[in-house]
C-alpha cells in the first residue's frame, strides 16, 4: 500500500477509503470561480459493486493499493464458501458466496478462474469466456419464433439452465459462453 495524492488519481486505480477497497471509475478536476478546486470521482466498491461519488481536496492523501491476480481451480462447496486451489502455490483459498454470485451456475470441479486478491481476500473471480459442460437433462421445446427456429431448455451439470437447439440431448457436451450465458455449439 502506498500513499498517493488526489491529483494523481486515474481511472482504473485501486484505492482504500475507511478500510474499503474501491476502483476509480472516473475522475475530473473541477475548478470553481470562487473557492478551491477539487477532484470529483466515481468509485466502485469491489466487494459490493456499489458506485460511490466522492469529492477530494486537491493534494489530499489517499491510499493506493495493489491488487494481485491469481489462477484458482474450483474444488467444491465447503459450508457456505467455495473452496479453490491456488494453481501457483497449491494453497487452498475460500471464496465467499457473494463474490461468486451467479457465476456459480457455471462452476464445476476443475474449472480454472482468474481471481483478484487484496492480501488474502478475494474480491472477484472471472470465469473463462467459454466452458464445455455436459447436458444432464432437456425439456420440451419452446414455441416457434417467426423465423421458424425452435429451442428447448437444457439443464447443465454445473446447475445452469439455458436454451439450446432441438438436436442437443442429455449426455451431450456443449460449449457455453459464460459472459452472455448462451449456447455456442455441441462439442
Amino acid at each position: 500500500m502506498t500513499v498517493a495524492k488526489t491529483d494523481q488519481i486515474t481511472p482504473g486505480m485501486t484505492i482504500s477509503i475507511d478500510g474499503k477497497v474501491y476502483r476509480v471509475e472516473s475522475c475530473v478536476k473541477v475548478t470553481v470561480a470562487k473557492g478551491n478546486p477539487f477532484i470529483k470521482t466515481k468509485l466502485k466498491n469491489l466487494l459490493t459493486e456499489e458506485i460511490l461519488e466522492k469529492n477530494f481536496k486537491v493534494g489530499q492523501a489517499v491510499q493506493d493499493i495493489a491488487l494481485t491476480e491469481k489462477k484458482l481451480e474450483y474444488l467444491y462447496l465447503e459450508g457456505k464458501d467455495y473452496l479453490f486451489l491456488d494453481v501457483g502455490n497449491l494453497e487452498q483459498a475460500l471464496v465467499p458466496v457473494d463474490v461468486i454470485a451467479d457465476k456459480v451456475h457455471f462452476l464445476k470441479e476443475g474449472t480454472e478462474v482468474k481471481a483478484v486478491f487484496y492480501g488474502d481476500t478475494v474480491f472477484s473471480i472471472e470465469l473463462p469466456q467459454f466452458l464445455e459442460i455436459m447436458v444432464v437433462k432437456t425439456e420440451t421445446s419452446q414455441p416457434s419464433s417467426p423465423m421458424g427456429s425452435t429451442t428447448k431448455t437444457a439443464f447443465l451439470e454445473s446447475g445452469a439452465k439455458l436454451d439450446v437447439p432441438l438436436f442437443v440431448e442429455s449426455g451431450d457436451i456443449i460449449k457455453v459462453d459464460t459472459h452472455t450465458r448462451e449456447y455456442v455449439q455441441r462439442v
